[in-house]
């Protein structure tokens, strides 16, 4: 478990999804997750697009937001920065896009929406009142995200330029990116704690996209759970490493993992 006052700059700090039924939603990842939401919060742009804040011991983890028409459910990352502005120019000079110019989500910050060059979309979060997850690494809170690619000498080359990040291979398959100077993660994970995501290879027939993986204390019966709520199971549960994981789908067909610690 760990808890979050604040973010530093390049450090990923706030996962969200934004629905085509809002209410069905919050129904499903209360199930599963063990969330409590409260009235729309202050990242609500627009009344009409409400915005709730999920929350696990009284501590905000997650977002749960409308949908605008003609968008498709997916699960965000954020990533902290001291400037929206300067961030959206600095990708755009490295070869990403600027998806939507950064914007005022007042009082919670100021943000914008990225492509990195293989048009994997994240966001930018310039913290104003919301600094980020205020809980992550326990069961029913944001762990990781990882990007998926086919093109890791670009992603480096490019998070390198926006972000300072680093790589050290992890095993055959997983990339660590790494924030030096940062600390963070507990004092006995299997990884430094100057780890801030991962980049693993792309799945066959996805495009490029950031993904969000979220601890649960039973990954079999947040599977069965899912499906019974009306979403999907993407990958069964199987073991790897100290943990047993799951690719899940909502109801709208956002995709997330869900992973059990197995041991420490």
């Amino acid at each position: 478990m760990s808890e979050r006052d604040t973010y530093s700059p390049g450090v990923p700090c706030w996962v969200d999804t934004l629905q085509p039924d809002l209410e069905t939603a919050l129904g499903f990842y209360t199930q599963v997750f063990g969330w409590d939401f409260g009235e729309p919060g202050p990242l609500a742009t627009n009344p009409e697009q409400p915005y709730h804040v999920a929350r696990l011991r009284g501590r905000d983890v997650a977002g749960v937001g409308a949908l605008p028409p003609g968008g498709q459910a997916i699960w965000s990352t954020y990533v902290a920065v001291d400037s929206a502005d300067a961030a959206a120019q600095r990708a755009a000079d490295a070869g990403g896009r600027v998806l939507a110019s950064p914007f005022d989500a007042a009082p919670a910050g100021r943000m914008a929406v990225l492509a990195d060059p293989s048009d994997a979309a994240f966001c930018v979060w310039q913290a104003g009142a919301r600094q980020g997850a205020q809980l992550v690494n326990e069961p029913g809170a944001w762990a990781m995200s990882v990007l998926h690619t086919d093109d890791p000498e670009a992603a480096k080359s490019f998070y390198a330029a926006l972000f300072g990040w680093e790589t050290e291979p992890f095993g055959d398959q997983v990339t660590l990116w790494r924030l030096p100077g940062y600390v963070g993660g507990e004092p006995e994970q299997p990884v430094p704690r100057d780890v801030v995501a991962g980049m693993a290879p792309l799945p066959p027939d996805a495009p490029p996209h950031w993904s969000v993986d979220f601890w649960i204390a039973d990954a079999d019966a947040a599977a069965a759970q899912a499906e019974q709520l009306g979403g999907r199971v993407i990958a069964a549960p199987q073991d790897a490493g100290p943990f047993r994981s799951t690719a899940l789908a909502d109801p709208h067909g956002a995709v997330f993992s869900a992973s059990q610690l197995l041991y420490r």
